[in-house]
């Protein structure tokens, strides 16, 4: 299999964007990746999107931004797997081009959610749960996400405010993120008061609803370091999926799928959590944040709250993660969100993360879709 780079990137602010359609958004996104790329002759076009039907009644994305974006006429479908979208579409462009079948491939996650009212909405997210089992008898993403916190506080005995740390971290790395939803930063007392969603999930344990669109070009690693462009390679890919149903698992306090996704990812970039630089985590939730730094093998069972503050996931912490904002501070466009983290991850290794930049040479992404049903994880490294 060929090296995979990516040769360029574009993004759109996260907002509420009414004045901007879902095409207009991909459209958007893809205009900055193709000119951060150098305008290359695209061959696939792959749209991650989770709920463009249910939201926007629009289907048939593929076709759809390809002809807005110039490009009708080349291979272009829909990637879907909830949450995981964004990062499923990335794998399965990363695949193209490393198996040689595409040399260029460009890869944008969009998503409209704020055009419907709340409940719409949140019926629309549940889609991406059990329906028979857990949606149809009246779960919520936000309700299953609070039954799960509140069994890891019962069985590992962290006290709720801790949890604190994760949604600080991410607001104070939003701040300096021009395209973050929420750019400011909050306070532990700020946390403390915060009203219940469901308890003991509180409004700042939950990522916010909004609009948003990023792309990513992906090339044949030569070909940037022909054209003398930073090589951002990405070096493991792997993906996995768990039950649907949480009640379903044998553990409902360990994701599965994230932790094989990331061990295939560790083999096949030859890196284990010890040579990650810094984490892109999926902060859907505080909780899926938790299990997702044990699911890694950055901390223990039953020990990611506790890693976090004591060890430190900031910016000059030992593991700094969410490092522009991620899904709580820069807001959770749910299809888009797997694209806008490899975004960041290029960023930081392109040394072009301005306030918020690390000294780094290895990052790692992983989106997850539902409460755990579907984990994608990359590995991307720059080539100095």
């Amino acid at each position: 299999m060929r090296q995979v780079c990516v040769l360029g990137i574009g993004q759109v602010p996260v907002q509420e964007l009414w004045d901007k359609s879902l095409r207009e958004l991909a459209v958007a996104s893809i205009v900055a990746a193709l000119e951060d790329a150098g305008n290359p002759a695209v061959q696939a076009l792959y749209v991650s999107n989770m709920l463009g039907g249910e939201l926007t009644d629009q289907a048939q994305l593929g076709a759809l931004v390809a002809d807005f974006a110039g490009l009708a006429g080349i291979e272009a479908f829909r990637v879907e797997a909830a949450g995981a979208s964004g990062g499923v579409a990335f794998r399965q462009g990363y695949l193209a081009v490393a198996s040689g079948i595409h040399d260029i491939v460009l890869v944008t996650g969009v998503e409209k959610m704020t055009e419907r009212l709340d409940p719409q909405v949140t019926a629309a997210l549940a889609h991406a749960h059990d329906g028979d089992y857990e949606t149809f008898p009246g779960a919520t993403p936000a309700s299953l996400a609070g039954m799960i916190m509140q069994r890891y506080i019962h069985e590992h005995d962290v006290d709720r405010g801790d949890f604190a740390v994760f949604p600080m971290t991410s607001h104070q790395n939003a701040v300096h993120n021009p395209y973050a939803m929420y750019r400011k930063a909050i306070s532990r007392e700020f946390y403390d008061r915060a009203s219940m969603v469901a308890a003991p999930l509180n409004m700042l344990d939950a990522s916010p609803t909004c609009d948003g669109a990023a792309a990513v070009v992906l090339a044949p690693a030569q070909l940037a370091r022909d054209l003398g462009r930073p090589v951002v390679k990405v070096i493991g890919s792997g993906a996995a999926t768990d039950t649907i149903a949480v009640h379903d698992r044998a553990d409902p306090l360990q994701f599965a799928a994230a932790a094989r996704s990331a061990a295939a990812a560790y083999k096949q970039a030859n890196k284990w959590p010890e040579a990650i630089d810094f984490f892109e985590l999926y902060d859907d939730f505080t909780i899926t944040a938790v299990l997702a730094l044990e699911a890694c093998g950055f901390a223990e069972r039953g020990q990611g709250v506790r890693f976090a503050n004591e060890a430190g996931v900031g910016l000059d912490g030992r593991l700094p993660i969410c490092t522009l904002g991620g899904l709580k501070g820069r807001g959770n466009p749910d299809g888009a969100t797997g694209v806008y983290q490899i975004v960041d991850v290029v960023q930081q290794l392109r040394g072009t993360a301005g306030a918020n930049q690390l000294d780094c040479r290895v990052g790692m992404a992983q989106a997850i879709g539902g409460s755990g049903a579907t984990a994608v994880t990359h590995i991307l490294e720059v080539e100095k």
